[in-house]
């Protein structure tokens, strides 16, 4: 018999004073959930602002939500809301529209088309290195950014945007710090008022608009390219051909997922290696003896299993994407219980990697885990870019830049924390260092 979710419900969390809750999420996301998983187990019910709520922190739940039912399932609200930056880019569409644009867009994923950017990441990795000097203090955050723009423009669009870093960093900063507040029911009427904070929002989306319509009437003029952008353009006929906005939301959309996502990865792992010597010894061994100071190449990337699990390690910590939700658009059964339309799914990779359960030490970082003992995890213990028909699309790519930038940059530089930097995470709608990277560069 189908049991009622309200017998899971959990009183404690249905604070009579209005919002309290959402206050303890807006102030430490990352800690609540796992308070809430710590007390409460796998399959958490509870109302943010009388809207229903389901946190799933089992890999099989997750499993049966992202592959067996997401023909019930909708983006949740709180990604709906990031529309604002991304239009009706693949991230946020849905339905027949978006299963249109994922067909467009997956020839300039495949693996083969993927092997052609390596040589550009490498490229870009390279220049950046030779600009650093040893003994300086710099904000990696920053200065990874700054990379994975390059890095984007030039193998996704053709184009060199590496000069537009640091006002695309700032933009970035300004906008995704309102995505802490998307939850809240006033969110939609805020950004309808004419207050300084929607001010500056409106301000930070022209200026990303600004680049990326930049691109596109660059690539129109020019023409004869087959990146991203181009193919965007020639995609359809007559009228079914996209229009200059939609080509905008599936740019502004990668711009994130292939620029920001990967810089904070990045970002992450330079953290972990700092604070793991032997782990860092370990991956100067396999760079030395693979590598002996020439730069990497797609075709080494099979030599340098270590590298590959230092950042699968540091995904598994510092997931970019750091949780995910979909909403029940038809009435589902889940575990036993009936849940209803309406519901938001909330499911977080956050808690589940570092899950003892699926994890010996979750808390430590330990790239030759990956040697140990992966065969035995539930399939969705470990799940950085999603799962089911919605798994991340430039997965391959985002692979391919965090290994052979690892490999260039790691060669010739040690990075260490600046004594005293605060570092945490910074839960937003990707999870970013709150105060940067602050890290002092020793060349090697």
């Amino acid at each position: 018999m189908t049991k009622q979710i309200e017998s899971i419900e959990l009183s404690e969390l249905h604070s009579r004073i209005p919002g309290q809750l959402w206050r303890r999420f807006r102030c430490d996301p990352l800690g609540t959930l796992t308070e809430m998983h710590a007390n409460h187990g796998d399959m958490v019910a509870f109302k943010l602002f009388n809207r229903p709520i389901i946190g799933l922190f089992h890999p099989d739940l997750i499993q049966d939500v992202l592959v067996r039912q997401q023909r019930h399932l909708g983006k949740s609200r709180i990604l709906q809301q990031s529309k604002i930056l991304l239009g009706d880019g693949l991230l946020t569409s849905e339905g027949d529209f978006h299963l249109r644009q994922r067909r467009l867009m997956q020839p300039v994923f495949h693996r083969r088309r993927i092997a052609e950017y390596g040589a550009a990441m490498v490229d870009a990795c390279d220049q950046i290195a030779r600009q650093w000097q040893s003994g300086s203090t710099l904000d990696i955050h920053e200065e990874m950014m700054r990379l994975t723009l390059s890095i984007v423009g030039r193998a996704l669009f053709d184009v060199d945007v590496a000069g537009d870093a640091q006002e695309v960093g700032a933009a970035m900063d300004l906008l995704l710090g309102t995505f802490s507040r998307a939850m809240s029911p006033l969110a939609q009427i805020r950004l309808r008022l004419p207050l300084p904070s929607t001010r500056r929002i409106e301000a930070a989306i022209d200026q990303l608009n600004s680049l990326v319509y930049r691109i596109i009437a660059q690539r129109r003029t020019e023409g004869g390219s087959d990146d991203l952008v181009s193919m965007l353009l020639a995609a359809g006929d007559g009228d079914d051909r996209m229009t200059d906005v939609q080509i905008r939301d599936e740019v502004m959309t990668l711009l994130l997922a292939g620029h920001e996502t990967t810089a904070n990865a990045l970002t992450w792992t330079w953290y972990l290696l700092s604070q793991n010597p032997e782990a860092e010894q370990a991956l100067h061994a396999e760079l030395d003896a693979v590598l002996a100071g020439r730069l990497p190449t797609v075709s080494d990337m099979d030599n340098l299993p270590y590298t590959r699990m230092v950042v699968t390690e540091s995904l598994r910590l510092y997931p970019p994407a750091w949780a995910l939700g979909r909403t029940v658009l038809t009435p589902i059964e889940l575990n036993g219980y009936a849940i209803d339309a309406g519901t938001t799914l909330f499911m977080s990779q956050w808690i589940v990697q570092r899950d003892a359960r699926w994890y010996a030490e979750p808390d430590c970082f330990r790239p030759m885990r990956w040697t140990e003992d992966a065969d035995n995890r539930p399939k969705f213990a470990y799940f950085p870019f999603g799962g089911g028909s919605r798994l991340c699309i430039g997965e391959h790519f985002a692979w391919m830049e965090a290994i052979l930038a690892v490999a260039t940059l790691a060669q010739h530089w040690q990075l260490r924390l600046e004594p005293g930097h605060p570092v945490v995470p910074q839960p937003a709608i990707t999870l970013r260092p709150r105060y940067g990277m602050r890290m002092l560069l020793q060349a090697r």
